[in-house]
């Protein structure tokens, strides 16, 4: 028997290495804007969090500058950055057999949907989720605890159900206030200090090694 009855991904840092477009379009919306372009160590830390939150947080602009920069961000992105990405290797084999497990999984992002939608099904990902939980324009928020709360609703689940896995904090930070337990990876972005220091329950180098927490 697995150890969880769905276990809850997020996408950008975990599922899949979308770094380098992430960064070029931060990198074209800040010299659209007029700013200088963030040193690596600062776009690294944009793969995760909300845009917003992010060009406020880590560049230092106002939420006026952050708004456009935002827009800015999207129409590079959207413009084809956004399938400058691979996807890990062994994912694919790790949902795959999840999937044959019985053990049902989720997209859990801060990613908004539209962009969402594009990347599963360009990817040929989206036959592998039962749900996907990601920010629409009406809702009241894109905090992780919200989105996992999102998910299992959608899949009638409880907290002690399902584990989170992510890259961030902000992954480990949302299954400990919904009240599940997450495994850090520390092949994405987030360091191994960050993801101890924001209550990781484990910790994985490789998506195989997610196999023996969960259990199959």
């Amino acid at each position: 028997m697995a150890n969880y009855s769905a276990v809850f991904f997020d996408m950008d840092g975990t599922l899949n290495d979308s770094g380098p477009g992430i960064m070029n379009s931060v990198r074209w919306a800040m010299r659209k804007l007029g700013h200088a372009e963030p040193d690596e160590e600062t776009l690294r830390k944009f793969i995760g969090p909300s845009l917003m939150y992010s060009f406020q947080t880590f560049t230092g602009l106002t939420e006026a500058e952050a708004e456009a920069a935002t827009a800015a961000y999207r129409e590079c992105y959207r413009g084809g950055e956004i399938f400058h990405m691979t996807v890990y290797d062994g994912i694919r084999e790790l949902l795959a057999d999840l999937n044959r497990a019985g053990v049902r999984c989720a997209v859990v992002t801060s990613k908004p949907t539209m962009m969402t939608d594009l990347v599963l099904d360009h990817f040929d990902l989206r036959k592998h989720f039962s749900a996907v939980a990601s920010p629409r324009p009406e809702d009241i928020s894109n905090d992780k605890s919200f989105l996992i709360q999102k998910a299992l609703e959608l899949l009638s689940l409880r907290p002690e159900e399902v584990v989170m896995v992510g890259d961030t904090r902000f992954d480990m930070r949302g299954a400990k206030k919904a009240g599940c337990d997450s495994i850090g990876v520390t092949y994405g972005y987030g360091t191994e200090a960050e993801l101890r220091e924001n209550g990781a329950d484990f910790l994985v180098g490789s998506p195989e090694e997610i196999r023996r927490i969960v259990g199959i």
